[in-house]
């Protein structure tokens, strides 16, 4: 609980240092933290190009700093943080952050009040003994659930109802992918299934990719039985991916959506009658935007990733060793003696197939 149970923080800095999928699932938090403390000036530090994109466009949103730590030297990024050093009453530490460097940028930045989430593994080597009011991480609930835990300690108001994720599109969004489907010639009558064959490869998780010769398996039977056209999203360090599902697919109509920013990806992602994607910021920037989602989930935890209040399916093979990833800094690895990362590499085209067709009879 807080220290002084009266407190009214004029300034909260909310440390949003993951990536895409990580913050969007703080957006339910934030809004209920806005609601209850209307007054309160709410900035966020962010150093993903994609998370300043998204966090601009809130309106709980004041401010949005970005820095890039990842490409930065020590010397940068330390003048960096005395720019900011106690201008905050309270910092946040959005979950999951379970990494030392986080917990040290959010106790120099020096706020009184420093929330962040007592993680069941490997908490005390990330030093987040640096925080002053912790939650305790419970492995049953979402990450969107964690986060308004965290937003309960600065409020201190609990909530019956939490909301949805928050992504909002603007006229100009709408437009590109207006003229995107007309280039295309994408009539309202035929059926699109969006792929998201990606996923962050940080930490060894490229290893929760499916494969891409699966993908382009799914979309020839989907082209086959359906007559559908397949949308291809991803960013720019994906696109040999996406060609490789390009020339192995024999899909009649497979389009690579190339939009100038993740919000008009997102715009032309609300075409998709189902979108099928990897655990991936794309999952849940399509969730944010309601869509039928098939979710290909290898060795991480579901609980905490499934996409949110949207219709969903999960594809997955439920091995008795799953799940195997948690938050913690240690590289993604399998423990299996017969096959590495079978939980994704044996699930099949035709069990995600059948979840994509149960969206489209």
């Amino acid at each position: 609980m807080l220290p002084n149970q009266n407190i009214k923080p004029n300034k909260v800095l909310i440390l949003a240092l993951s990536g895409i999928g990580d913050a969007l699932m703080f957006t339910p938090a934030l809004q209920l933290l806005k609601k209850n403390l209307p007054d309160t000036e709410f900035d966020a530090l962010v150093m993903y190009k994609g998370v300043e994109q998204i966090y601009n466009r809130l309106p709980q949103i004041d401010n949005v700093l970005f820095y890039d730590f990842l490409n930065s030297n020590f010397i940068s990024a330390l003048k960096f943080l005395f720019s900011v050093r106690k201008k905050y009453d309270i910092t946040i530490n959005v979950y999951p952050s379970n990494r030392k460097e986080y917990n040290i940028i959010s106790f120099f930045i020096g706020a009184k009040i420093r929330a962040a989430v007592n993680y069941l593994r490997q908490s005390k080597r990330n030093f987040n003994f640096l925080n002053t009011n912790l939650i305790a991480e419970i492995d049953t609930l979402h990450n969107v659930e964690e986060n308004v835990k965290l937003s309960e300690i600065v409020t201190q108001k609990k909530t019956d109802k939490i909301p949805e994720l928050l992504f909002p599109l603007n006229e100009e969004d709408i437009s590109v992918s207006t003229n995107f489907l007309t280039e295309n010639e994408i009539s309202e009558d035929q059926i699109v299934v969006g792929f998201h064959p990606g996923c962050s490869t940080l930490k060894n998780h490229i290893k929760r990719r499916w494969e891409p010769e699966k993908f382009a398996e799914l979309a020839s039977k989907l082209s086959a039985e359906f007559n559908a056209i397949i949308f291809l999203f991803g960013g720019k360090e994906e696109k040999e991916l996406r060609i490789l599902i390009i020339e192995k697919s024999n899909a009649e109509k497979i389009i690579e959506v190339s939009a100038g920013n993740i919000a008009q990806s997102a715009a032309v992602m609300k075409r998709c009658d189902v979108f099928v994607s990897n655990d991936s910021g794309l999952m849940h920037i399509a969730a944010s935007q309601k869509l039928k989602i098939v979710s290909i989930i290898g060795p991480t935890n579901t609980n905490y990733i499934h996409p949110w209040k949207t219709e969903y399916k999960t594809a997955s093979l439920n091995l008795e060793c799953s799940p195997c990833f948690y938050y913690s800094p240690k590289p993604l690895e399998c423990h299996r003696e017969d096959v590495k990362f079978k939980c994704i590499k044996e699930l099949s085209v035709e069990s995600v197939f059948e979840k994509v067709k149960g969206y489209l009879i």
